[in-house]
């Protein structure tokens, strides 16, 4: 099994995949429906909040038959270099949640949110001494 995409099911389509299409640097066809966002060997979905909604039947339907949030999700994008992009990201307008810092285990990363408030953590691995 691998992982091809992750979807974002949001009422806004066409707004949150305009600024995943910022971030990652990608043209495609925006709607109001669907999109899918091409990032290396994997892609960023992204569909209308009423075509995945379970309603009653979910457990995590409320008394009034509307939905709880879903858990948080973090997406991760692996760069070659981190401080290179966040000027780029920064001009984004992005809710910063963590500027760029060197990780206890190595990485540098920056991790803010999308417009939607979903977290994004952008990182590059460490050169490995030979």
């Amino acid at each position: 099994m691998e992982l091809v995409q992750c979807r974002i099911v949001t009422d806004d389509v066409e707004r949150l995949a305009a600024f995943y299409v910022g971030l990652v640097g990608v043209q495609v066809v925006l709607n109001e429906y669907y999109v899918e966002v091409h990032a290396g060997p994997v892609s960023v979905g992204f569909s209308k909040r009423r075509f995945t909604e379970y309603h009653h039947c979910s457990p995590a339907a409320t008394a009034d038959g509307g939905q709880d949030r879903a858990p948080e999700t973090v997406l991760d994008f692996l760069v070659d270099d981190v401080d290179a992009e966040y000027e780029r990201v920064k001009a984004l307008g992005v809710e910063w949640v963590m500027p760029p810092a060197t990780q206890p285990w190595g990485n540098r990363s920056m991790i803010f949110r999308d417009s939607e408030g979903n977290l994004i953590n952008v990182f590059s691995r460490p050169q490995r001494r030979r």
